[in-house]
């Protein structure tokens, strides 16, 4: 058995893959694909959505304010991580309800930087 780390959307498992040697033929069928998630329930009117840090680093830029309007794929923050700047953008059109963050602040991966709706 070899150990592995990877990483998933920012979390981490560690693994154990064994390594098969000669003509090894599988003794069961391959495994199914685990099923998707069901799809979620639409949100209430008015209910806030977040944008969290996709990694940990640092907020070197803040470009809205609570109370804007923004459109899908503005950039709303720039979070720098291991020497670069990396741009977080709006998923969709929206407005600001709360910044959660400030500019300098150091942010974990998943922390919440944004709410809007």
């Amino acid at each position: 058995m070899r150990k592995f780390l990877v990483n998933v959307n920012g979390t981490s498992y560690e693994v154990e893959v064994e390594e098969l040697k000669g003509d090894v033929k599988p003794a069961a069928a391959a495994p199914k694909a685990p099923e998707a998630p069901a799809p979620a329930a639409p949100k209430a009117a008015g209910a806030a959505e977040t944008i969290s840090a996709p990694m940990p680093g640092t907020i070197v830029g803040i470009n809205v304010k609570v109370g804007d309007s923004f459109k899908r794929g503005q950039v709303l923050l720039v979070l720098e991580a291991m020497k670069m700047e990396n741009e977080i953008l709006a998923p969709r059109d929206g407005r600001v309800v709360n910044i959660n963050t400030q500019k300098g602040s150091s942010v974990n991966s998943g922390d919440v930087l944004i709410a809007f709706e």
